[in-house]
């Protein structure tokens, strides 16, 4: 069994830091493209930023400038680096990765549980 879990989230002020981690467990094989998706409340879950194993990134254009994304590929593990957070970032972020486990020969998508970071004052 794959699992995503994410870490990391919390309560920010305008303008701080937080640095969001995903770690994938369970029989894995390989994993490609890993990402970071958030939903705001009455909002659609939109994609943050999401790299490739090869470490080609991409990312949405609210947060290019303020985001980093990057992954530990030993560990299995994306990190999400974001600074100068503002109210509107306030949501849940959630970890999604393409595994392909040991049972299988094809690639999954997978999600985490999310994990809540609120910017506010």
């Amino acid at each position: 069994q794959v699992q995503l879990v994410e870490s990391g989230g919390g309560l920010v002020q305008p303008g701080g830091s937080l640095r969001l981690s995903c770690v994938a467990s369970g029989s894995i094989f390989s994993i490609n493209v890993m990402a970071w998706y958030r939903q705001a409340p009455g909002k659609q879950r939109e994609l943050v930023a999401s790299i490739t194993n090869g470490g080609r990134t991409n990312y949405a254009d609210s947060m290019k400038d303020r985001a980093t994304i990057s992954r530990d590929n030993a560990k299995n593990t994306v990190y999400l680096q974001m600074n100068s957070l503002k109210p509107e970032d306030t949501a849940v972020y959630y970890c999604n990765a393409d595994i392909r486990s040991r049972a299988y020969y094809t690639y999954r998508n997978y999600w985490g549980q999310g994990t809540q970071v609120t910017v506010s004052s």
